[in-house]
């Protein structure tokens, strides 16, 4: 039995992954996430699998779940938020210690998600710390893949495509920031788990971008949440300025908040990247966008379960 070690699980990779890879009984999963409520719902959909609740920037017995592992799969990471140490712990830290775990079991394999914001040009916390982790996997003497993914979106989404398509079922408007033509490249997370699965199996060495195949403007992509959802919430377009003033309003009540100042500029950056022949790389078959977010909405077993933000 294949033994494999899945950090940062309870996230929306984490979770897509798993009910993917659950399904192969010649696997055994170990999840390791710090998120308490997240980490208890993971456990309730998949109570075959081994969950570990821990900080993994912080030393703990959590180390021994890498003894006799096969394969790492590294997802643990900082998306959002406002205060830097948040992403150095939970993106530099937390790393450092888990690529030391691993060579001190001698794990033999790592499938490390990086991210596509190490090609932007925004500089932010988030970017920043990115670069940072992605280094510490390039020294780390593991033999690894690398994936460098677009913004995803699929079951579990808290804080991309999910919390939008939640917040436009309750509001009177849906606000676009300016014209709305900000060119987005969404990547459907199962296609990306497919990828991660084919690592898994093959145990392929390197480093890829994992783009989205579909080029398609953020209004548009809007547009298309509405249809897949049913919403019937009116779509506006109010000045830059003025969403921005009203993030910053929001940023002062609410410490967490689910889209910041960093990522609306992160947002407007004018960022192309690369599309690669991912299907053909790893035998994929990429989901077509409509069908993506049709999957994505009206699943009758995971498009309900809501994540804790």
């Amino acid at each position: 039995m294949t033994r494999i070690v899945i950090t940062g699980a309870a996230g929306l990779v984490g979770q897509n992954l798993i009910a993917r890879l659950a399904r192969d009984p010649s696997l055994r999963i170990v999840a390791i996430d710090k998120h308490k409520a997240n980490t208890r719902a993971l456990a309730r959909l998949h109570p075959g699998i081994e969950v570990i609740e821990a900080d993994l920037a912080v030393a703990g017995p959590w180390v021994t779940a890498f003894q006799d592992a096969d394969a790492v799969v590294q997802l643990h990471a900082q998306i959002g938020g406002l205060d830097w140490r948040e992403f150095e712990a939970n993106n530099i830290t937390a790393t450092e210690k888990v690529l030391a775990a691993m060579r001190s079991a001698q794990v033999p394999y790592l499938v490390h998600v990086s991210s596509s914001v190490v090609n932007s040009r925004a500089v932010d916390f988030y970017t920043e710390s990115k670069k940072a982790q992605e280094a510490l996997v390039r020294d780390c003497g593991i033999p690894h893949a690398t994936l460098r993914p677009t913004l995803m979106f699929g079951w579990f989404d808290r804080k991309h495509l999910g919390w939008l398509a939640r917040f436009m079922k309750r509001v009177p408007v849906f606000p676009i920031p300016g014209s709305g033509r900000y060119m987005r490249q969404p990547l459907f997370a199962l296609d990306f788990c497919d990828v991660i699965a084919a690592c898994l199996r093959q145990s392929r060495e390197g480093q890829w971008n994992i783009s989205g195949q579909q080029k398609i403007d953020y209004i548009d992509l809007m547009r298309a949440v509405k249809r897949a959802t049913g919403a019937r919430t009116p779509i506006v377009r109010i000045p830059y300025a003025l969403f921005r003033l009203l993030l910053q309003g929001y940023a002062v009540v609410d410490r967490n908040p689910p889209f910041t100042v960093t990522q609306l500029e992160a947002l407007v950056t004018p960022d192309s990247f690369e599309i690669i022949d991912w299907p053909g790389i790893f035998g994929v078959r990429p989901t077509p966008l409509d069908e993506a977010l049709d999957a994505t909405f009206n699943d009758p077993t995971y498009s309900g379960v809501v994540l804790d933000f």
